[in-house]
């Protein structure tokens, strides 16, 4: 699914393409200290040809959306995307910002363009994310987001040596529609 959203008059949302490569690795290479806690891919994000093959990978899904970018006044200041799994009629968003742009807002408004695409664009049933208990920042964002915290998976993701629980969270379409305007 090709994306070009207009979020506000500083924020787009737009599909990666492999021209975005260089400019995606160079995000990542300013901010690893700050996604390593975090990140499975992280370290072998290594080079510019590693997010043009993430891209390309990601590009070649006909269900998910996962390679976007947040664009803050034609800027890269994070990313952000969608797995849908279509037997199960759900989703899963995830996403990360650079440290520059951290406090704005920019993760909560895109993963509400994110959520009425996957509930009235895809007509999915459910929408989780998955965030690292001890990482409060995107736990806020879930929470912010209308998300009911379900439970955790004990030692569930593999990260820089060590291993996190991870939170679950989780919304359905209902209560997606119960709390819209």
């Amino acid at each position: 699914m090709e994306i070009d959203w207009p979020i506000d008059e500083h924020l787009r949302i737009r599909s990666f393409t492999p021209e975005d490569a260089k400019v995606l690795f160079g995000l990542v290479d300013a901010n690893r200290d700050r996604l390593r806690p975090w990140m499975p891919w992280e370290p072998t994000t290594r080079g510019p040809a590693d997010t043009r093959a993430f891209i390309e990978g990601a590009r070649s899904s006909p269900v998910d959306s996962e390679a976007n970018g947040l664009w803050v006044d034609d800027a890269l200041a994070g990313a952000m995307g969608l797995t849908v799994n279509t037997l199960a009629n759900a989703g899963e968003i995830g996403y990360w910002i650079g440290g520059a742009y951290e406090g704005r807002g920019i993760v909560t408004r895109a993963a509400e363009r994110f959520l009425a695409c996957a509930f009235e664009e895809l007509g999915l049933h459910r929408i989780q994310l998955l965030a690292a208990v001890g990482n409060v920042r995107s736990r806020a964002v879930a929470e912010r987001l209308g998300m009911r915290e379900e439970g955790a998976l004990r030692e569930a993701e593999r990260v820089h040596g060590g291993y996190h629980d991870l939170s679950v969270y989780g919304l359905l379409e209902d209560e997606w529609r119960a709390r819209r305007p």
